[in-house]
């Protein structure tokens, strides 16, 4: 099995087709800031609060190599964050409430709408964005063993995995079973509007992501009325549950992250609604384990085409997931799960504009052309 040396250490400062990064040729300018509205105060659900005025972007010291904000933020890792503005997207981490935007050189500078502690906030969006990991390290070592791998990162750079909070990862993905995009982000934006308002950026309001207390005074039917269907037993079921732990359930799911993979993902399917895929999501997109595979029916495709071709044709089984996993980690390491992020994203519809025409065959391009980016669902299934 091959292994990266952890950390890889980097100087720290489950979708639509990205617009195209202005070439690094273009004289670098600061972007005025968005519009940011106070919310009326009789409509937030908990309190309402007075945005801190923080008038100035402010450099990121991460290049578009490192992070690029539309293979990051709408392709399937968070539902939470909008798209705000050009290459712009906004969203919340804990209290704060901030906008990301590549500038005209391709990189990254933040704005600070909302946050009881610009300092706390700044460590926050660095925690969430995973800066401790260099992308472009790991983008090298993956092409050393994968010439197809180095061509994709050559066209899709910046494809980063994100450090989400728990609690908020594993609602999303609970959101996301058997369930497309759209209607996702919908669920989501109604779970998050149980939370405090933080303010409003480019028509969408904002909102701290509600506790496990707040949560748990909601009844199976809301979210039934909702629209959340049979998911709204989940939800409900596994709040119920995470509120009984001893410690609490936001540090009982933080506890897994010291915890061998395997054991994290046991631990995540004794909750109501949790299987061995959206535990994997859940353990790669918040509990640093960065070799998690969520194995689904584009992920499978994937490992067919390119890493078992022997099994292409074969009904996709729980023993044949775990093969697959075992086959990313052998080609790709301890970091399996970032390199099999981009190539789902390189897989994606709406993604291969991005990519030289060699990288599709016939069938694909023709049925590209007919394929509505909207109607992909977070199981890689296609309407």
């Amino acid at each position: 099995m091959h292994s990266l040396k952890p950390p890889l250490a980097m100087k720290r400062p489950r979708p639509p087709s990205p617009p195209p990064l202005s070439p690094a040729s273009t004289k670098h300018t600061t972007p005025p800031p968005p519009p940011v509205k106070s919310l009326h105060p009789n409509t937030p659900p908990i309190s309402s609060k007075k945005p801190k005025s923080h008038p100035k972007w402010v450099p990121l010291n991460l290049s578009q190599t490192e992070l690029s904000l539309p293979l990051t933020f709408p392709t399937g890792q968070t539902f939470r964050w909008k798209q705000t503005g050009p290459l712009q997207y906004t969203g919340t981490i804990g209290p704060h409430l901030l906008s990301l935007k590549h500038l005209q050189n391709g990189d990254v500078s933040y704005f600070i709408h909302f946050t009881p502690s610009e300092s706390a906030a700044k460590l926050a969006l660095l925690d969430f964005l995973n800066v401790g990991i260099s992308l472009a390290k790991l983008w090298e070592v993956f092409s050393e063993n994968d010439s197809r791998f180095a061509e994709l990162a050559k066209c899709l750079k910046g494809a980063r995995v994100l450090r989400q909070d728990p609690v908020e990862c594993l609602v999303q993905f609970l959101c996301s079973s058997n369930n497309n995009i759209g209607r996702i982000t919908k669920m989501v934006d109604f779970i998050s509007s149980l939370g405090t308002h933080l303010g409003s950026v480019g028509g969408f309001d904002f909102h701290e992501f509600p506790s496990l207390e707040r949560l748990s005074a909601v009844s199976e039917e809301e979210l039934r009325q909702a629209g959340f269907g049979y998911r709204a037993k989940y939800i409900t079921g596994t709040v119920d549950v995470l509120q009984s732990k001893p410690d609490g359930g936001a540090q009982w799911l933080l506890s897994l992250r010291k915890l061998d993979l395997q054991e994290a993902i046991d631990a995540l399917c004794t909750l109501p609604g949790v299987g061995p895929k959206v535990a994997a999501c859940i353990a790669l997109f918040s509990l640093d384990q960065h070799h998690a595979i969520p194995v689904d029916t584009h992920v499978w495709q994937i490992a067919t085409k390119y890493l078992l071709p022997e099994l292409a044709g074969a009904r996709l089984t729980p023993k044949l997931c775990s093969r697959v996993a075992e086959a990313f980690v052998s080609k790709y390491g301890e970091y399996a799960g970032w390199a099999q992020t981009l190539l789902f994203i390189a897989d994606l519809p709406s993604q291969k504009a991005l990519l030289p025409s060699h990288f599709w065959d016939i069938k694909e391009k023709k049925s590209a052309k007919i394929e509505d980016s909207n109607s992909c669902n977070i199981d890689g299934n296609y309407s």
